[in-house]
């Protein structure tokens, strides 16, 4: 396997487990935070944890996916963006949820952050490569 297609697997292994993560999160949103704290403290505190898990497991796996040049890092993070956009409006659209709910949730309302998490996916592969040394 060339050194590029081995960055492609590793880096769409790492996004399956960031979706695992986020959905993970917001389970536990659901079902802990949002009762006990209500919908817009649960979802702030939710959003701000998964933009933390995010950055963390990448910092944890990108010195095994192997990039190091940032173009490399940025074309990694903005596929992350594309893998999550489109997996949040195909499964969404799945499950019956009209698409206008589906924009609504990149706004800035109640608490949603969600647009600031997806910019947090797509340069945490760049900042975490800077923090560790990996570019310069």
């Amino acid at each position: 396997m060339t050194r590029k297609w081995r960055i492609f697997a590793r880096s769409l292994l790492v996004w399956a487990c960031l979706l695992g993560l986020a959905i993970t999160n917001g389970a536990l949103r659901e079902g802990l935070l949002d009762p006990v704290l209500g919908a817009v403290p649960g979802t702030l505190i939710s959003g701000l944890a998964l933009a933390g898990l995010i950055f963390a497991a990448t910092y944890v796996s990108l010195p095994w996916i192997g990039a190091r040049t940032v173009g490399e890092l940025l074309l990694i993070g903005f596929g992350w963006l594309a893998l999550t956009v489109s997996f949040e409006f195909s499964f969404g659209l799945l499950r019956g949820i009209p698409l206008q709910d589906l924009v609504a949730a990149y706004r800035f309302e109640g608490g949603n952050i969600w647009p600031l998490i997806l910019a947090v996916t797509v340069v945490s592969p760049w900042i975490t490569a800077k923090l560790r040394g990996l570019i310069e």
